[in-house]
């Protein structure tokens, strides 16, 4: 048996949000570079148009949108006018490190918008998508959730996030539990800190670094690439008894 054949997307079709940037480009290379077509959703049209001119080298078909994806209608439009969806990479997100007593309840309202009700809507539409294929209980789908490792513990200046990251790991196991019979898979990927443009900003301020360093005892940041063959993983037939769990890319962090 050949077993390296179950990381093939050939014929897969793959949804990924944020895909202009950090960890959502990342992983819509891999996925391409792994033989699946693309969807790919962000807010700047010139991000986009960098992902889909490198992965159309690789003679991967490749559409790109520009859509905020707590923007319901527009989601839902674009979503709904696919002919198919296999696998959604739900990695959309933001953060905004404030202490819990300091938290502006606009902030905290926008990121539950953003990591949470969004992520959900999304999970939905694409789900719904990927049932109406007829043969999907014989081909499977899978979706991957972009969590963190801050899904799995607490973090100083991060509790919306936690509430944020908690809140997906329960929605991914109900989800899972639900899309089964469907033969959907429902997975996270939790990250430690990735060297992002999102990230850059905090690891700028050198104890954060040090203190974040000392919390991983493989003693360094994680690579893009890491993250984003972990993806590459999970939504493939490599993966294909793997539902309604994380996959803790994390450097040890939450062993401890």
């Amino acid at each position: 048996m050949m077993y390296l054949k179950n990381y093939n997307l050939k014929n897969k079709t793959a949804v990924v949000t944020g895909a202009g940037k950090g960890l959502g480009r990342a992983c819509a290379i891999a996925l391409a570079e792994a033989g699946a077509n693309l969807i790919i959703i962000s807010r700047t049209k010139k991000d986009l148009d960098e992902v889909s001119k490198k992965v159309k080298k690789l003679r991967i078909k490749c559409k790109s949108y520009v859509c905020d994806i707590t923007n319901y209608n527009e989601i839902k439009r674009i979503i709904n006018k696919q002919s198919k969806i296999d696998i959604l990479v739900n990695n959309a997100g933001n953060n905004i490190p404030e202490h819990f007593t300091k938290v502006k309840t606009k902030n905290m309202e926008y990121l539950v918008k953003i990591n949470t009700v969004a992520t959900f809507n999304l999970a939905q539409l694409c789900a719904l998508k990927m049932i109406s294929s007829k043969n999907r209980k014989k081909i499977g789908g899978a979706i991957v959730n972009m969590s963190s490792q801050m899904g799995h513990v607490g973090g100083p200046i991060r509790s919306v996030y936690n509430m944020n990251k908690w809140g997906l790991e329960g929605l991914t196991k109900g989800m899972s539990l639900d899309l089964a019979k469907y033969n959907i898979r429902v997975n996270t990927v939790c990250p430690t800190f990735v060297v992002t443009p999102m990230t850059k900003k905090f690891l700028k301020n050198k104890k954060f670094k040090r203190e974040t360093l000392n919390n991983i005892p493989l003693g360094r940041f994680a690579e893009l690439s890491e993250i984003a063959s972990s993806v590459v993983f999970l939504a493939s037939d490599a993966a294909s008894m793997i539902t309604g769990t994380s996959l803790l890319v994390d450097g040890g962090w939450t062993a401890k």
